[in-house]
């Protein structure tokens, strides 16, 4: 599903409306029909009778005209309230709240208000009250600044009632591109957004404020969303689905490719088996691990499937470089190959990494230690022979990019597209709302997992789905996309059977098959 910014919706409008010829009093018209419809479907039940339409001067204003309209006519008692004096209402917005306010004028219960300043607002502030649903129809997309004066004071009055809010087409005061309150902004239960959902609407905490979100075609032709390159989408499962095929009747383990892990190291073997274990369940033919000879003996109970390759080493318990040729000789017939997660930092560690993107051949998922060993010159990446998937944590991708934690959580899509346009790799930003963002400036929105997965190993679990779905074939970018949003869906169906506190990574291996067959295939 297409995410679009503020300015691509108003181009898409325009574009409609002036080249295409579809007048934007139709369009204003489907969007509060279609509003109006999820409305009345989403707050079902005797309790709503009195709705208080608060709307601005400007389009959101005209579609909550339009939704006012359709109330009154299905026998609610609508109060229209206007926050500016009625002269100051423009073009298709104007018609519509006319053709309101001549139905309010045939009705002894429906009332249509001016509330031009504070003053007006102070008078009128418990009668606004007393409602049983709000309608917000204050501010559109288009907000670019923060929300001052009363209109505050107005938004303040709706989140401090227990009633119910319907937001039209994003919550008023909250940011359409980064989910962020412009100061303040409205708390919705359920928001009705029109042609596409906008990027605001999914990333936290827009999310929070959005409460359900449904999309409304107002009849946008496919033609000009498709002309507009649109870069952000949201994972939908249909899409993961189709990654998949039936396997075939005579197929065997040398069909589903053989993946090569290098993790572990002294005092973080769980890392090891964690990846190597997770990619097993994943569906890959053969995973070999590859570890540090000194811990293959305390490794080998915690893989049995997965089998393992002793490495020299170093210094006990640590890869390092001196294994280099060895590895290369132990890639032979292997389709992927995942490094890091528990490998370490040392010198010698670093050095391997470096040496492994510069000269492996194959598609090369690296996380966690890997990730570290190259924050300081991430520019060896640009020396690669073959795809390379990262799958940082925000505290990693902060050490790449030379920021801070607070700086990649503050524009997650935007840094994580920068770093993979400047060096032609897939970046995986771990967290609420996982990122995937491609060399070519596509990003995706993993809308599945929660906080139950806030616990160690769930990222070694990741890199172990996401090399396993390289090792069978998926490209890189369908690997990333199919290895997240089932990572993530293991852990709700997690939080289903236990509740969101307590379960572990471990956990969420066995769930792996699960999730696949009955949920995709």
């Amino acid at each position: 599903m297409f995410l679009v910014t503020a300015a691509q919706m108003q181009e898409m409008d325009k574009q409609t409306i002036e080249s295409f010829g579809i007048p934007g009093l139709v369009l204003m018209e489907n969007a509060g029909r279609g509003a109006f419809d999820m409305l009345l479907d989403k707050f079902k039940g005797p309790g709503i009778k009195k709705i208080a339409v608060i709307a601005g001067r400007g389009n959101n204003g005209g579609d909550g005209f339009v939704i006012a309209r359709y109330l009154m006519e299905k026998g609610f008692i609508v109060n229209t309230f206007l926050l500016s004096s009625k002269e100051k209402v423009k073009g298709d917005a104007k018609i519509n709240m006319e053709l309101a306010q001549k139905l309010c004028d045939r009705s002894h219960a429906c009332s249509f208000i001016e509330i031009p300043d504070a003053n007006t607002f102070l008078k009128l502030k418990n009668k606004i009250h007393h409602h049983d649903l709000f309608v917000d129809a204050i501010f559109g997309t288009g907000l670019n600044s923060n929300v001052k004066g009363f209109f505050k004071d107005v938004i303040e009055l709706i989140n401090s009632s227990p009633k119910p809010c319907f937001s039209v087409d994003i919550p008023s005061g909250l940011h359409s591109d980064t989910g962020r309150p412009m100061g303040i902004a409205v708390k919705s239960d359920a928001t009705a957004t029109f042609a596409f959902a906008k990027t605001g609407h999914i990333l936290y905490p827009g999310n929070i404020y959005t409460g359900d979100l449904e999309v409304i075609d107002i009849g946008i032709p496919g033609f000009i969303a498709r002309e507009k390159g649109i870069l952000v989408s949201l994972i939908e499962k249909n899409e993961v689905a189709a990654c998949f095929s039936p396997r075939r009747f005579q197929g065997h383990k040398g069909n589903y490719g053989h993946l090569l892990v290098l993790a572990g190291s002294k005092g973080k073997t769980g890392a090891a088996s964690l990846c190597s274990n997770a990619a097993m369940r994943c569906g890959t033919g053969l995973v070999t691990l590859g570890i540090a000879k000194s811990l293959n003996k305390s490794l080998e109970p915690q893989v049995i499937e997965p089998m393992t390759h002793p490495l020299p080493e170093k210094k006990k318990g640590f890869l390092s470089d001196n294994c280099f040729d060895e590895i290369q000789t132990l890639l032979k017939g292997k389709q992927a190959l995942a490094a890091g997660p528990g490998l370490g930092t040392r010198e010698g560690t670093k050095k391997l990494v470096t040496k492994l993107i510069e000269k492996t051949n194959i598609p090369l998922v690296i996380d966690a230690d890997g990730i570290n060993c190259i924050a300081k010159d991430p520019g060896v990446l640009k020396k690669k022979k073959a795809p390379v998937i990262l799958t940082p944590h925000p505290g990693e991708m902060a050490r790449l990019c030379g920021l801070t934690t607070k700086d990649i959580q503050a524009d997650r899509i935007g840094i994580a597209s920068q770093f993979a346009r400047n060096f032609d790799t897939i970046v995986v930003l771990k967290g609420a709302l996982t990122i995937i963002s491609l060399p070519d400036g596509k990003s995706f929105i993993c809308p599945t997992g929660n906080p139950g997965m806030a616990s160690g190993g769930m990222g070694d679990v990741l890199a172990g789905m996401i090399a396993a779905f390289c090792a069978q074939g998926f490209s890189p970018e369908k690997a990333s996309i199919a290895g997240v949003y089932i990572h993530g869906m293991c852990g709700d169906i997690l939080a289903g059977d236990m509740g969101r506190f307590g379960f572990i990574a471990s956990d969420m291996i066995p769930v792996i098959p699960k999730a696949i067959h009955k949920y995709l295939l």
